[in-house]
């Protein structure tokens, strides 16, 4: 089974796709350097990401498993962009863009994301989204 815990900075390999299909947590950060940063991320069926914004950071997704529904925007309220995805396509968020991803499938929605620069605290590992929105290293 993968290592799925933080490497970075240190100079680190990983099988991207075992690591993302092996994760139970809906997020644990592989790789957090000085400029970029790599998590993977489960969605259960139903679940989505969370609607939010990233002001200075650009992202990039890529789905392993799954089908999602992408959905982004100039403000929360206004969210222009609506497309649906599935296994092996990438989903690109420029950074001031409000986004939220959508699990529409039948299965757990496995998912890797690369942010630059870094979005969260080396080391984080959310068990749940509800994990997420307690930790007080979020916005």
């Amino acid at each position: 089974m993968a290592d799925l815990t933080d490497h970075g900075p240190n100079p680190y390999v990983i099988n991207i796709e075992e690591a993302t299909l092996a994760n139970e947590n809906f997020r644990s950060t592989l790789w957090t350097g000085q400029h970029i940063q790599m998590t993977v991320m489960s969605i259960p069926v139903g679940g989505d990401i969370g609607l939010e914004v990233h002001p200075e950071t650009d992202q990039f997704l890529r789905l392993e498993q799954g089908r999602g529904r992408v959905q982004m925007g100039p403000s929360k309220d206004e969210l222009t962009f609506d497309e649906e995805v599935s296994d092996d396509w990438v989903i690109l968020v420029p950074a001031g863009s409000w986004h939220n991803v959508t699990n529409i499938g039948d299965e757990p929605m496995k998912v890797y994301a690369i942010y630059g620069p870094p979005e969260h605290v080396h080391g984080t590992v959310h068990k749940t989204q509800e994990d997420e929105e307690k930790d007080p290293n979020e916005d």
